[in-house]
């Protein structure tokens, strides 16, 4: 009985035992593997899986997008300047068996598929463009690490450059470089201000001529129409005293010894004047003589006035 107690718990032990070798577990984002006797059998879902000891076995194979940092790597660019670079390579299993079976060791060879690259890409561009243009940079990368890593059965789906260091020359020339081009385009940012400033004055000083140009024209105009509003006004009452004067001399019936009488008064006022030049109307010549006769008339004739009463003062004395 002893001896076959000792039997059963035996067998159930390594009933047990076969059991725990046989269940596998494979995790989420995870594939499985199972080959027998070392030769690819199936794949395995994420789960629990059942495999027979010794006979089969399970491997584990990561699907999942893993980023891979390489180590700082010195390349050459086209220029011949040597520079450190490093760059983050995002890849995935999309074949286990293929990444399993197609290399030894699928990590490993990513890892020299990048450097290579990294070498290859560098030395076609020079490192002006290779600072200046990351982007397609990274994108030839990808291309040139996909060729390669297709066959393995794992994608490459981003990569990304982290650093890019030229020597501590270059770094000072690059900097002197950009220095200059700041302040030439300050210098070019200032010229342009001052040329605005200058378009503005100029624009501002044409503004004001306009409109001082339009002011003026207005005070012409207005002065203008003053001024005719002036001698029309004139004009009328001109019109309207010569218009009275005319009324008052047509209704007094005037006759040829009137108009003597006014002629001469006109011509007396004339004479009086200081003018050095005197304008005479041909038919009031006449009367300018006559008026001369008069005035030595009446001169001739004060003379006598005064002789005469001289004598007669004389006269009395004497007696």
């Amino acid at each position: 009985m002893t001896g076959a107690i000792i039997a059963l718990i035996i067998i159930a032990l390594l009933v047990i035992w076969v059991i725990f070798l046989s269940v596998k577990r494979v995790n989420q984002g995870f594939v499985g593997v199972v080959t027998t006797f070392g030769e690819f059998r199936k794949l395995v879902d994420p789960g629990l899986c059942f495999i027979i000891p010794v006979v089969q076995q399970l491997t584990i194979v990561d699907t999942r997008e893993t980023p891979r940092t390489g180590d700082r790597q010195q390349v050459i660019t086209l220029d011949n300047v040597s520079v450190i670079v490093n760059a983050t390579i995002f890849s995935q299993v999309v074949d286990p068996k293929l990444a399993l079976f197609g290399v030894s060791n699928y990590i490993l060879a990513i890892d020299q598929q990048a450097k290579t690259a990294l070498r290859a890409v560098f030395g076609g561009i020079s490192l002006q463009d290779a600072l200046s243009e990351r982007e397609q940079m990274a994108t030839a990368l990808q291309a040139q690490i996909e060729r390669d890593t297709d066959k393995w059965g794992i994608r490459v789906t981003k990569v990304e450059i982290l650093e890019i260091t030229p020597p501590e020359n270059i770094l000072n020339a690059m900097a002197l470089q950009k220095q200059a081009a700041q302040e030439k385009t300050a210098r070019i940012t200032q010229s342009e201000g001052q040329q605005l400033s200058q378009i503005n004055i100029a624009e501002g000083a044409k503004q004001a001529a306009i409109k001082q140009a339009e002011g003026e024209s207005q005070s012409a105009i207005l002065r203008a129409q003053g001024s005719k509003q002036a001698a029309i006004l004139e004009a009328e009452g001109r019109a309207q005293a010569i218009q009275t004067v005319y009324s008052a001399i047509t209704s007094a019936h005037p006759d040829s010894t009137l108009v003597a009488i006014l002629q001469l008064d006109t011509l007396g006022k004339i004479a009086t004047s200081n003018n050095a030049k005197l304008i005479i109307p041909a038919e009031s010549a006449a009367f300018l003589g006559a008026a001369q006769a008069l005035k030595g008339t009446f001169a001739a004739f004060g003379e006598d006035v005064a002789g005469s009463r001289n004598g007669k003062t004389a006269d009395a004395g004497v007696v």
